[in-house]
């Protein structure tokens, strides 16, 4: 299942700055937009990865999960 997010870029000097707008501290800085753009992916993606682990972590050993549609 593919979930889409929202990537807030900006150029500040020669720097491109940027986060990601649903998920907070994901947040980078890169010298191209390219650049920032796949940091922004990398990064949001292990952000997930971590919340997920952390949270099956905290609900173990017994737990249900259920996907949710917004």
């Amino acid at each position: 299942m593919a979930n889409t997010y929202t990537a807030i870029t900006k150029q500040s000097g020669e720097w491109w700055i940027g986060w990601i707008e649903e998920i907070p501290g994901v947040n980078c800085q890169e010298r191209t937009r390219e650049e920032l753009l796949e940091t922004l992916k990398i990064t949001l993606r292990e952000a997930v990865n971590f919340n997920r682990e952390e949270a099956l972590e905290f609900a173990a050993p017994d737990y249900e999960e259920e996907p949710l549609t917004l």
